[in-house]
């Protein structure tokens, strides 16, 4: 009996390995070579760690109309972690920090001199400069310099969780994830799932993915909105007690008469919410031992409030009226303006939903061990009016074994959104407006220079710890418009043994 148990057990053995290569070369007689051994999807843990610098200035703000300080400085730091559960799974975690100071967000209450009083509203009182008390002296305010509102500063945090599945063949990926992000003025939760095929001897790749974003606003309002709206438009009231409202003229009004300042609508967002739902699909094949060309396209919806309740909005067919230095109204557009604020006639107001479609290809040829070309172009367009050009090119140059050098160019243009106008362009019988000059017609520029470091063996050790490349990066961001961005950039990627 025990011998037959024998028997059997060797012979269910030497089923099990010629079960197992016959498997392993019916997955490799596409690229004819014999898989004896399943490799791991990644060897060990490896951490990403990426900082950034960016810094922009311009003359267009949203927040204040269409025009005004567009200067904003931000820092960044996000760490990525991969991390093998066994032979075919991985486990990736990703955080963001960003803190950043924005002039035009400042300005959502740009008044000095004065502030909102108390407020019940939890929801609302970011605005107040000195906790509810009242301050002597000059009001004034002007949309070319910074306040110091609260919202002048803030933190925006994101966390991602991922899972991936690779097939024993690693011809199938699966892929899902979770995120989080929260802001002063709205959280964001998200997941989606994805789908990878290869197969062409791993020559062709089809790639698909579905996202979904449940946000919500924390809605923040210009102060003289806010104001008027929650004191049933009295302007004796909270923010307006004591403040002289000046006509174009320069003249005080009069509070309590017919000829007055009120904003267009009596209210505020009606809905806090706000979802994106996303398809991707991508394709890629590699034509020959030189050439990779792939495709791609993204179809998003969006619904709930899509405009951003911070963003003032004034009307050409709506009379003026100032808070400030009557001597600086007629250069009111003017940089030169320092004690001056028109109040604004509206919120943005935009559809409650959108449809975005983008189509790209990319291109990317092998010239020789020191020169690649790698290319980029997307069309885009939606249900808003807005369609796009954006080509990018990039040459990574291999000096050594250990350095390369990647010199890229981006150039980018748009057609305006159907609801978007400048600076006092608006009617107010409109239904839908904007003064957002990302919805503006435009073109940009973006040059960028990259390095990297390659530990090719990774010989670089502290601890657990081993190198494997470091990269430096700076882009210069240039639009028609005048708005001027830089960026710089520190990343690096560590093997955890």
């Amino acid at each position: 009996m025990m011998k037959i148990i024998n028997k059997l057990t060797i012979i269910i053995f030497l089923l099990f390995q010629v079960s197992a290569f016959a498997q392993n070369n019916t997955d490799s007689t596409s690229n004819k070579s014999t898989i004896t051994f399943k490799k791991r999807v990644l060897e060990n843990a490896e951490i990403d760690l990426l900082t950034s610098f960016y810094t922009q200035d311009g003359n267009n703000s949203a927040v204040t109309g269409g025009i005004g300080t567009e200067k904003l400085d931000d820092y960044a730091s996000n760490i990525n972690i991969a991390i093998p559960l066994n032979d075919d799974d991985i486990l990736t975690i990703d955080a963001t920090v960003s803190a950043y100071s924005s002039a035009s967000s400042s300005n959502l209450n740009p008044f000095s001199g004065a502030s909102s009083g108390d407020d019940d509203d939890d929801d609302e009182d970011d605005d107040d400069d000195d906790g509810g008390n009242y301050v002597t002296g000059p009001v004034t305010g002007t949309p070319w310099v910074e306040s110091s509102g609260a919202s002048k500063s803030d933190v925006w945090v994101s966390g991602n969780i991922g899972y991936s599945h690779s097939s024993d063949n690693r011809n199938n990926i699966y892929s899902a994830n979770i995120n989080v992000a929260n802001e002063y003025d709205y959280i964001s939760f998200g997941a989606g799932v994805g789908f990878v095929k290869l197969f062409n001897q791993k020559n062709t790749e089809l790639s698909l993915k579905a996202n979904a974003y449940l946000d919500s606003w924390r809605p923040e309002y210009p102060t003289e909105i806010k104001t008027y709206i929650q004191e049933d438009g009295n302007l004796n009231a909270d923010f307006f007690n004591g403040v002289d409202i000046l006509d174009s003229n320069g003249n005080p009004i009069d509070k309590n008469g017919t000829y007055v300042w009120q904003p267009s609508k009596d209210y505020l967002i009606k809905e806090k919410g706000r979802n994106t739902y996303s398809f991707s699909l991508g394709f890629s094949q590699i034509l020959s031992k030189k050439m990779q060309i792939s495709i791609f396209s993204d179809i998003t919806y969006q619904t709930g409030w899509l405009a951003n309740p911070m963003q003032r909005v004034y009307f050409a067919d709506k009379d003026d009226f100032y808070i400030g230095n009557a001597s600086s109204i007629p250069n009111y557009t003017n940089p030169s303006n320092k004690d001056v604020f028109q109040l604004a006639d509206d919120i943005e107001r935009l559809p409650n939903n959108r449809l975005k479609i983008p189509i790209g290809i990319r291109w990317n040829y092998y010239i020789n061990e020191f020169l690649i070309v790698k290319t980029y172009y997307r069309y885009y367009f939606d249900d808003w009016g807005v369609s796009s050009n954006t080509f990018n090119i990039e040459l990574p140059i291999k000096i050594g074994d250990k350095f390369t050098i990647y010199p890229n160019y981006r150039f980018y243009n748009q057609t305006a959104a159907d609801y978007f106008a400048s600076f006092e362009q608006h009617l107010s019988t409109s239904n839908f407006y904007t003064s957002d000059f990302d919805l503006s017609k435009f073109s940009s520029n973006k040059f960028g220079i990259g390095i990297k470091y390659t530990d090719i063996f990774t010989k670089g050790h502290l601890w657990k710890f081993r190198l494997k490349n470091i990269t430096l990066n700076y882009n210069y961001y240039e639009r028609n418009t005048g708005l001027k961005a830089h960026n710089l950039s520190l990343g690096t990627k560590i093997i955890f043994d």
